[in-house]
């Protein structure tokens, strides 16, 4: 009798380890959780565009973390700024397709995120207000988030803004 009890418990506890990552496989989405390094060897970062000065008074690239839960994706990036301040942000986006809102002080994005059929592929559609010197701009751009391998994210840019539109491709080393 203690021989299938203690079957039944070790069959138990290695279905709730287990249970996790068979959800996960099922559903074949990809993780894109970690600590990201910009690798700008890699990376093309594009054209500014016209009128837009040295990178449109864009700043791309840094490093990043995400975490994945089960339909929301959390970015966090610490930048340091010309002035030496560092600043973090932290943007949210869900995963169901549902519009999502960040704020940050310059502005409000929205965000729309989809999957592609295969899972593999993320694509985050946002339009982003900003008030800069007392004027209201609004850009839109589209990020295709793609794993590369198990160590590499590439993220695929096109912003279109007042000044024109910027395509860039950045990579990242998982760390």
């Amino acid at each position: 009798m203690k021989s299938k009890f203690f079957r039944f418990l070790s069959f138990a506890v290695v279905v709730a380890f287990l249970m996790p990552a068979m959800t996960n496989a099922q559903t074949g989405k990809t993780n894109f959780a970690g600590n990201w390094a910009f690798n700008q060897s890699k990376s093309d970062m594009g054209q500014p565009p016209q009128g837009g000065g040295q990178g449109g008074g864009m700043r791309m690239g840094g490093n990043f973390t995400a975490k994945q839960e089960a339909n929301l994706l959390t970015v966090e990036r610490t930048r340091t700024g010309q002035d030496g301040t560092t600043t973090t942000t932290t943007e949210k986006y869900t995963l169901d397709g549902k519009e999502c809102v960040n704020t940050n002080p310059r502005g409000e994005s929205k965000s729309t995120v989809t999957w592609s059929a295969d899972g593999k592929t993320l694509t985050i559609v946002t339009t982003r207000t900003m008030n800069m010197n007392g004027e209201s701009m609004q850009m839109k751009s589209t990020a295709i988030w793609t794993l590369t391998d198990a160590n590499t994210l590439t993220v695929n840019t096109t912003s279109t803004t007042p000044n024109g539109d910027r395509v860039t491709k950045m990579v990242y080393d998982k760390k």
